[in-house]
């Protein structure tokens, strides 16, 4: 998910590594709401990414690993190695450390996720519940796409007290008739394995300059999900879209649904966060547009 905020910050020690691996020298990473993240030069001469918390919940890391092998196994998606699972730690292959910013990067970006998307499930959810940073993602099963997206997606944050202390009775109202009004509002689409945390900080490049794609929340949903946190959270050259595009044409005027679907994303910073001025923002913007 995105953030303003500080990323976390646990202190690197030792036994974030699996036993008998022996660090020679780290570097602090960009990490994210949930955890600290080092690029580690090992004894053996291996490189890796260590990704440690000691606050997550239990079997955040297990989860984010399976989430990066459902999307390499099941959707064919370039994501780093899963070396090592531990209780406070991931370690992952490590890639380029600079992200080429090209054209041609971006469009096999966009041609990738929409590779991803032809993988198809008769329902939405997951066989579990995952996690969107440190707050629980709802992923029961249900064949009905609006409903799905209006229970677990939107209606669900409404429960978390930031959400409830950053707006207004008014506000909670019309995020409830806005989910009422969804089948009028959003095209039904067949559910696809979605990344679920899809934005630029969670692509990287391997050592040949192609796209590989880290950080994941799965579950099979509304492919334009993963496109609509691309384009609102912002820094997505246009070659992305049009590849995507190209390769699963749009219903409509894809522009126009965008902010809606980003809804979730938005809901889900002011949940972790409080009353984020840009995601209120723009959820009220949503609200007075649509509902």
């Amino acid at each position: 998910m995105q953030s303003n905020k500080p990323d976390a910050a646990d202190e690197w020690t030792a036994d974030l590594l699996p036993p008998g691996t022996q660090a020679l020298r780290t570097e602090p990473l960009t990490g994210g709401v949930a955890h600290t993240a080092w690029r580690v030069a090992l004894s053996d001469g291996r490189e890796v990414v260590v990704k440690g918390g000691r606050s997550v919940p239990d079997g955040f890391f297990g989860q984010e690993a399976e989430s990066l092998e459902a999307l390499r196994d099941i959707g064919g998606l370039p994501t780093p190695d899963v070396l090592h699972v531990g209780p406070n730690s991931l370690v992952l292959q490590a890639l380029n450390s600079e992200l080429p910013d090209t054209p041609q990067f971006w469009e096999t970006a966009g041609r990738a996720i929409a590779a991803l998307h032809d993988h198809e499930s008769d329902r939405h959810g997951w066989h579990h519940d995952g996690m969107l940073g440190l707050l629980p993602q709802e992923n029961a099963w249900d064949e009905d796409g609006h409903r799905f997206f209006a229970e677990h997606r939107i209606l669900r944050y409404l429960r978390e007290p930031n959400v409830e202390a950053a707006f207004e009775s008014e506000d909670l109202r019309a995020l409830e008739r806005l989910c009422e009004r969804l089948p009028g509002l959003l095209p039904a689409a067949p559910a696809a394995l979605v990344h679920g945390d899809l934005w630029r900080a969670n692509i990287i490049a391997a050592f040949d300059d192609t796209p590989v794609f880290i950080d994941p929340a799965v579950y099979y949903g509304w492919p334009e999900i993963d496109v609509s946190m691309m384009y609102c959270t912002g820094g997505v050259p246009e070659e992305f879209f049009a590849a995507y595009y190209e390769v699963r044409p749009p219903v409509g005027d894809w522009r126009e649904r965008m902010d809606l679907l980003n809804l979730r994303e938005w809901l889900c910073v002011v949940a972790h966060f409080g009353a984020d001025e840009k995601s209120v923002s723009r959820i009220r913007e949503v609200l007075k547009r649509f509902a």
